[in-house]
């Protein structure tokens, strides 16, 4: 009896380890495809759980079809030749019904193979439609253009997009230089406007300014030849009335009379 322990242990061990040779985990937010040595990738995918296989014979080949992001940067040129740098980020995953032929035809890193090619192709030939000014005044268009051409083209290889965004846009120098040389311009024209303007205005203050005193004086002629002197003698009379009264209320002024040559103080 205590001799066929040992070997009734063994046999249990031997077992345990051939059933786990013959079972694989397909954990959630993966799938599998199975190969076989005699008849080549299977067509058949497998969702998450536990599954059976021939040991030796078949492996499992097990794919992460969760979405993933990826940034592909892309230097191509515009409709008037400027040289434009762009990001593209997008969020991707693989269709699971046809990861057999993803892996047959592209390989395990069928997103290192596929998506910088479709990319740089979609990219290059979108922006090439476009100005380097179009492309920031129409930065929209230009993006759901891509996203649909993108999206097109990716699930001809059975790639699903999630999310496509334009992370980065910038230009070659050259037209860095020319929109600086634009701005300039424009700061110079406005500032030279403001000058044409301001010396209109003043042009205009002097004229009026002019045609008043014109009318001032054309009023105090008018008011001249109606009173005569009239007006030239009150105008004396206030002004010496007001300087007397400014004398005296003055304590350093001193008196002399015309007749008797007397100091007053």
């Amino acid at each position: 009896m205590n001799s066929k322990l040992p070997v009734a242990l063994g046999l249990a061990t031997v077992a345990f380890g051939a059933a786990g040779q013959c079972l694989y985990n397909v954990d959630p937010g993966e799938a599998a495809i199975i190969f076989d040595r005699f008849a080549g990738v299977k067509s058949k995918v497998y969702g998450e759980g536990t599954h059976f296989k021939i040991p030796i014979v078949q492996d499992p080949i097990i794919f992460d079809i969760k979405s993933k992001p990826r940034s592909v940067p892309v230097t191509t040129g515009s409709k008037d030749l400027q040289t434009v740098n762009l990001t593209l980020r997008i969020l991707f995953h693989p269709d699971p019904t046809v990861l057999p032929s993803i892996y047959t035809n592209v390989g395990f890193d069928y997103d290192e193979r596929i998506l910088p090619s479709i990319v740089d192709e979609v990219l290059k030939s979108v922006v090439a439609k476009y100005d380097a000014s179009e492309l920031i005044t129409q930065r929209d268009a230009v993006s759901d253009k891509v996203a649909d051409d993108l999206t097109r083209r990716a699930e001809t290889f059975g790639i699903y997009l999630d999310d496509i965004s334009i992370t980065h846009l910038t230009f070659g120098r050259d037209f860095v230089t020319a929109v600086e040389s634009k701005q300039v311009a424009q700061q110079e024209a406005e500032r030279s406007r403001f000058y044409v303007e301001k010396a209109e205005f003043e042009k205009k203050a002097s004229i009026i300014s002019a045609e008043g005193d014109a009318i001032a004086a054309k009023m105090l002629s008018d008011a001249f030849d109606k009173v005569g002197d009239s007006l030239i003698e009150l105008r004396k009379m206030e002004a010496a009335e007001e300087i007397a009264s400014n004398l005296a209320t003055s304590r350093n002024v001193t008196y002399l009379t015309k007749n008797k040559k007397m100091l007053l103080n």
